[in-house]
């Protein structure tokens, strides 16, 4: 009999569009908006206590400041300024899980600028050497295989190559954008077809067809979408039938 396999499941919340609770007893790991896409100082706080409440691994969320566009639209920025950006945040997010008494546990970037560092090595350096600097404790979310896992395990941080279990990928293993129409898969049953074949088979299947080979510590469900609680209870249950257990990444010490 072959021993079970450990994955993580993450939701983004905080972001005030969703029912965050419904979320919480499917997925074993959250990424906190820290205001500057969504949310604010009064949510990231609830969010937080929320998270510590199910034993769910706090991260923060960092975003572009751009409420606007919920933090999804590409903007120039240098590696100083992105570094800056990424610092703030964290510690933003930080103050809150240290005053409630719990530790956080990894930093994943927010839409445009997680999918610009996941192809910009200056970028993903400074956003990683911002994650350094704050705690080498903290583990780095990345698309995986990206420019942003490899600048995280430069530094020696721990990093978890993610994937998504609703959005296509296109044939060299980047997400669809947002801005095509077919970017997103339409069904429940089908992101349950794609997680199971990533766990199963190490690959997904792309948009034009070929099937693209994938490497996954972590799946995320984004909680934006207003059946999020539905998708995330149908994902657990086929996590777990690929012979998967649902459990959080050691952060380091």
């Amino acid at each position: 009999m072959h021993a079970t396999r450990d994955i993580d499941f993450n939701c983004d919340l905080g972001e005030d569009c969703g029912d965050d609770a419904a979320l919480l007893p499917f997925i074993s790991s959250a990424s906190i908006a820290c205001g500057f896409h969504a949310g604010s100082p009064l949510t990231m706080q609830k969010t937080v206590a929320l998270c510590l409440a199910n034993d769910v691994a706090i991260g923060a969320h960092p975003s572009h400041a751009d409420r606007d566009n919920f933090g999804r639209i590409p903007h120039a920025i240098e590696p100083a300024a992105a570094y800056a950006l990424t610092l703030y945040q964290i510690a933003a997010l930080d103050g809150f899980v240290r005053a409630a008494g719990g530790r956080l546990h990894h930093v994943k970037p927010h839409g445009a600028l997680y999918n610009q560092a996941a192809q910009d090595a200056a970028l993903a350096g400074a956003i990683a050497q911002a994650v350094y600097d704050h705690d080498p404790g903290l583990v780095l979310y990345g698309l995986s295989g990206s420019a942003l896992t490899a600048a995280g395990e430069r530094l020696g941080l721990k990093v978890a190559h993610e994937a998504f279990a609703e959005r296509r990928y296109e044939s060299d293993a980047s997400l669809t954008p947002r801005t095509h129409a077919d970017a997103c898969l339409p069904s429940v049953e089908a992101s349950v077809a794609q997680v199971t074949r990533m766990l199963r088979e190490g690959a997904v299947v792309s948009r034009t067809g070929p099937p693209v080979p994938l490497h996954a510590d972590s799946i995320c469900l984004h909680g934006d979408r207003a059946d999020a609680a539905t998708f995330a209870r149908a994902l657990r249950e086929a996590i777990e039938a690929a012979g998967f257990a649902v459990r959080t990444m050691e952060r380091r010490a």
